[in-house]
C-alpha cells in the first residue's frame, strides 16, 4: 500500500510540475501585439536601440530612423525612401495575407465612405485579428533601407548567381520579381521563414522555398546578435520563437 501511495503522490507532483511549467511557458506565436504601428515603435526603442543596423545592407541608422551611414549602398530609385529605414516583413504580408478570405475577396466590414467594397491588405487588417497579429509579429520584422524594402516588394527569395547587385556594395539582386539577398542576411531570413511556418498554420512555404531556407539556416549559423534579438522580442511579445530557441540553445 505504501508503495502504491508513493507512486500516486509522485504522479500527482509530476502533473502539477508539468502544469506549472506549461502555465509559465510562452506561446509560440504573437497573441499580444495587434498594431503594426506599435510593433515598429517597440522594435526601434526596445530591440534595436543599441544595434541600429539594417538587415540587408548593414547600413546604420538613428533613433529617428534616418540613415547615418550607407555601407557602400547606392541606388537610383526611391531616393526619398533611401534616406530612412522601414520595417521589412521578411515573409511578405501578402504571402500569408492571401490565406485570409478578407484579403482575397473582401468582407462585409470593408466598405469605404463612398459605399464601395474593398479587399486586400487593408480589408484583412480591418476585419481579422489573426491577420493583425501575424502582420505585427516582431520576429518577422527587420530594419531595411526604405528603397531596398520598396525594390524587394513581396518577391520570393531565390539564388541568382548570374545577376549583379542592384545596390552597389550591398549585394541585393532583384530580377523578374525574384530577389537574392546578401550573404549577411540569409541566415536571419531563413530562420524568419522557418519561424513563421512553425508558428502559424496560415503560412506554408513551397517545397522549393522550404529547401532553400533549410539550406541557408545551415550555411549561415545563428549569431550572438540574433540570439540577443530573440530574447528581447520574447520579453516584449510574450511569445517564444522555437526555431531560434533551438539554434541559440535556449530550449530543446
Amino acid at each position: 500500500m505504501k508503495s502504491v501511495f508513493s507512486c500516486v503522490i509522485t504522479l500527482v507532483m509530476a502533473t502539477i510540475s508539468f502544469q506549472s511549467i506549461a502555465a509559465h511557458s510562452p506561446v509560440s506565436q504573437n497573441t499580444s501585439i495587434e498594431s503594426f504601428s506599435k510593433a515598429k515603435k517597440l522594435l526601434l526603442k526596445n530591440v534595436y536601440h543599441d544595434h541600429r543596423t539594417t538587415l540587408y545592407c548593414g547600413a546604420s541608422f538613428s533613433l529617428k530612423k534616418a540613415i547615418d551611414s550607407y555601407n557602400g549602398y547606392s541606388g537610383t530609385k526611391y531616393k526619398k525612401r533611401a534616406k530612412r529605414i522601414e520595417w521589412e516583413h521578411v515573409v511578405p504580408a501578402q504571402n500569408f495575407g492571401q490565406s485570409f478570405t478578407a484579403w482575397r475577396t473582401g468582407d462585409k466590414q470593408c466598405i469605404n465612405n463612398k459605399g464601395k467594397a474593398y479587399k486586400g491588405r487593408r480589408c484583412a487588417n480591418k476585419s481579422s485579428k489573426e491577420y493583425r497579429l501575424m502582420q505585427a509579429d516582431l520576429y518577422n520584422l527587420f530594419p531595411a533601407i526604405g528603397s531596398v524594402n520598396a525594390y524587394r516588394s513581396n518577391f520570393n527569395f531565390v539564388m541568382m548567381p548570374s545577376e549583379k547587385s542592384d545596390f552597389g556594395a550591398c549585394d541585393m539582386r532583384i530580377e523578374n520579381k525574384k530577389a537574392q539577398p546578401p550573404k549577411r542576411a540569409r541566415g536571419q531570413i531563413a530562420r524568419a521563414y522557418l519561424y513563421m511556418e512553425d508558428a502559424y498554420k496560415k503560412f506554408k512555404m513551397s517545397t522549393a522555398q522550404r529547401q532553400l531556407m533549410a539550406a541557408w539556416d545551415k550555411q549561415y549559423p545563428v549569431t550572438p546578435w540574433e540570439c540577443e534579438r530573440n530574447k528581447r522580442i520574447e520579453k516584449l511579445q510574450k511569445s517564444n520563437n522555437r526555431i531560434l530557441d533551438r539554434r541559440c540553445g535556449v530550449r530543446i
